[in-house]
Formats: C-alpha cells, structure tokens, sequence
C-alpha cells in the first residue's frame, strides 16, 4: 500500500468517527449516548409488553385482599372464582345511591379521582387526598337467600410518607366493622408499615362506627375515649402520624363527605 493511500483520511461521518481514537471525548459520549438510547428503548418495549400481565397482577391483588378483608379467603380456591361472589356497584357518594352510568366491572376510581368531571378538590381534607371521586366502586357479599351479608367500601388517606389504600368490611347493618385492611403504602417498616400487622388488623374485628345516636365515633388513638372501647382500636406502636393518618382517613370517608349517606340508605334497607 502506498503512503498516500495509508494517510487518505477516513471519508463519511462514520469513517472519521471510527478513525477517532478509542478514549476521545467525543467518541466515549457518542458511545454513551447511544447506550442509554439502546438501554431505554429496551426497557420501554419491556414495559408495555408487560403492562397487561402487571395490570391482571394487580387485579388479582386488589381482588385477593377483598377477599381477605371480608373473611372468605381460601388459598385452596381459584382468587377469581372466590371473587365471582362479590357483586361490585358504583356508588354516587353524594346521594348513596348506586348508579348504572358506569360498568362497575371496569370502572376506575383512581382515574375518575384525578378526572375534574367525575371528582371534587376539597378545601377540608382530614385525609390528605386533594381531590375525591364523586362515584367509587363498592362491593356486596350476599347470603344465600340473596340479602346483604357485608358490605366492602374502598378508602384510602396520606399517613406519614404514603398514601394508604385499603378496604373496610362493614355488616349488613353498617355501623359493626369486620375488617380494615391496607393493600398499598410506603410506611415505615417496623413502624407505620404495622398496619400490615394481622393482630393490628384483628383489633378492628367487632368494633362500631357510630353509637346509638348515629354520631360517629370510631377512633385510632392511644387511650380509650369517652365513648367506650367499641369504638376505639389501639394506635400504632411508634408511629404516631401513621395512626393519626388511619384515624383521619377513617373518620373521613365513614363521615358526610364519604360513605354516610350510602350506609343510612343500607340501614333503612333502601338498596
């Protein structure tokens, strides 16, 4: 080869950049940037291939922990086929009635929470939500003669660094809780996270939501309140904003701005 042909510089972009030697500058950010562009096109593909086994997941989830709130859990049984007992209705908030102007199978609460058409902000917010549904989805357990057994309200508040999702099981009657759980938080371990804890969980068994007069008392809180242990359940040990966040989140959405007007129309059996 001769000297000329040996000292002809590369021709084309991708000529002269190959020719760049290995620790330049700019051949290291070009390498760079093309990984990370290669790297994120890789994890988006991954992403939506995913999406719809992560959303069945959540799904299956969602149903699982209805299950176990409302107490007719088996592990031995399909989740979907146990769930396939529960008959799902969207609740108006503001009349406690239901409604048919969505499919109740698919609607989305958190969606509609965040859509100006179908939600509220709220200037009074015990709970820390910013902005409430107008409509949410609610679930009824029926006995065999078709009446209602329990009812399952969805509920959620901010505690100390999360928002905490989870589902409380009402009586037929609407005022006894069967169970209070929490499938979605970022509480502290040890501390907050002790929602998850299921002797936590069991004290909420047997409690009442308002007393005799229909004033709501229910509370998460240290001491006993002048109302009486029926209405009080144990505050979490060490996590004092965590427990105020349930109490307030609780209080909320069993009050006039949530559930109230649905549960009078369910003691006066008008469902």
């Amino acid at each position: 080869m001769s000297n000329d042909t040996a000292n002809t510089p590369p021709k084309g972009p991708i000529g002269r950049f190959l020719a760049l030697p290995a620790d330049s500058v700019g051949k290291t950010l070009t390498v760079a940037i093309t990984l990370c562009l290669v790297a994120s096109m890789v994890v988006s593909a991954a992403a939506v291939a995913l999406r719809p086994l992560q959303e069945k997941n959540a799904l299956k989830d969602k149903q699982l922990n209805i299950l176990q709130v409302a107490g007719v859990y088996d592990p031995a049984q399909d989740v979907a086929e146990a769930f396939a007992a529960f008959e799902p209705q969207v609740l108006e908030l503001a009349t406690g009635a239901f409604t048919d102007a969505f499919d109740a199978t698919t609607f989305d609460d958190r969606a509609a929470a965040d859509n100006p058409e179908t939600s509220v902000a709220l200037t009074d917010d015990p709970a820390g939500i910013g902005r409430q549904t107008k409509f949410v989805t609610v679930y009824l357990l029926r006995d065999d003669a078709g009446a209602i057994d329990k009812v399952i309200l969805p509920i959620h508040g901010y505690g100390l660094w999360s928002t905490l999702y989870g589902f409380i099981a009402l009586e037929e009657n609407g005022n006894d809780i069967f169970g209070l759980q929490f499938y979605e938080h970022a509480e502290t371990p040890g501390l907050g996270a002790e929602v998850d804890n299921p002797r936590w969980k069991a004290l909420w068994n047997g409690k009442r939501l308002a007393d005799d007069t229909g004033a709501l008392q229910i509370s998460v809180t240290k001491a006993v309140p002048a109302a009486g242990a029926d209405y009080h359940v144990d505050a979490l040990a060490g996590a004092t904003l965590t427990t105020v966040g349930v109490h307030n989140l609780v209080n909320f959405w069993m009050g006039e701005a949530g559930y109230a007007p649905f549960l009078a129309n369910l003691k006066a059996g008008a469902l």
